[in-house]
């Protein structure tokens, strides 16, 4: 009796992970066999496909506009990514190496903007984005986008900073090399995971953010990003399930890719730093 109760709860934990897998996965599923499927359209979709089609995804990119809205979160997203990124491991590189007045000070202001609830934010965001002159634009989007993700990756960066032992930048100084050589070839491999991390945040962040788009952007729909576009195509097309469903799926599949290209990003950055060390 005692042998089969090892086997019992093997079997229970599968069926619980398949059953929870199914649960998670079978949305997704649907979307994206909705999205192929022209009875859709119609309210008869099913659970295959019964008529295959690429219609639905043609006319999302045409007459529902997504060409322009992906093009807009695209350059949303990898502006957000790329000067977050830059700015957060600067910042991280300075609070975690040097000692300065009102370093801690700093430090805690960095804590108490991660906690305040980001709704608190719009209405101060907003005057400011209109006293600069960028609403309506995707460009006082991306302002701040980019200041939303400095917070998290400031904090984040700054613990693998401290984790990269002192002793491989002095030996990087005595072998001649400058602060720059010494952050281009040791640092910057070492901390390359959180950089990475850091940045998955942040495209996440600036691809799926409602509540800012909305606020900042109004009513200038050929600035809209795919978030804010989905939401009026849905209240112009609501009976149309295979084209809400074939724009849902186009909204989700550069976040994958995304994420597999930064999977393996993170990955070859580890090995760096484990060989680096």
């Amino acid at each position: 009796m005692k042998s089969r109760h090892p086997i019992l709860g093997r079997i229970g934990i599968a069926i619980a992970v398949v059953a929870v897998m199914l649960f998670t996965l079978f949305p997704v599923y649907w979307m994206v066999s909705s999205a192929f499927d022209k009875k859709a359209s119609s309210g008869g979709q099913s659970l295959l496909p019964k008529e295959f089609t690429l219609d639905n995804f043609a006319f999302v990119l045409t007459d529902g506009g997504f060409a322009t809205f992906l093009r807009n979160s695209v350059i949303v997203a990898l502006v957000t990514v790329l000067v977050s990124g830059f700015v957060c491991l600067l910042a991280a590189v300075a609070v975690a190496r040097f000692r300065f007045k009102f370093r801690t000070a700093i430090l805690l202001m960095i804590l108490i903007a991660q906690m305040v609830p980001l709704e608190a934010l719009v209405i101060p965001l907003f005057l400011q984005v209109k006293s600069l002159g960028l609403l309506n634009s995707i460009l006082g989007l991306m302002v701040v986008y980019v200041a939303l993700s400095l917070a998290f990756g400031i904090w984040m960066l700054r613990g693998f900073v401290q984790a990269v032992p002192v002793e491989l930048e002095e030996a990087a100084y005595i072998d001649g090399a400058s602060w720059w050589r010494m952050f281009r070839s040791v640092l910057l491999p070492l901390v390359m995971p959180g950089l990475v991390a850091t940045s998955v945040f942040s495209f996440i962040t600036a691809w799926n953010e409602f509540i800012f788009a909305m606020t900042m952007l109004g009513g200038a729909t050929d600035q809209y990003t795919v978030s804010i576009g989905l939401k009026s195509f849905f209240g112009q097309y609501s009976n149309d399930w295979g084209s809400i469903m074939a724009a849902s799926t186009l909204i989700t599949l550069p976040v994958m890719i995304f994420f597999v290209i930064v999977q393996r990003r993170l990955s070859s950055g580890l090995v760096a730093g484990a060989v680096k060390g």
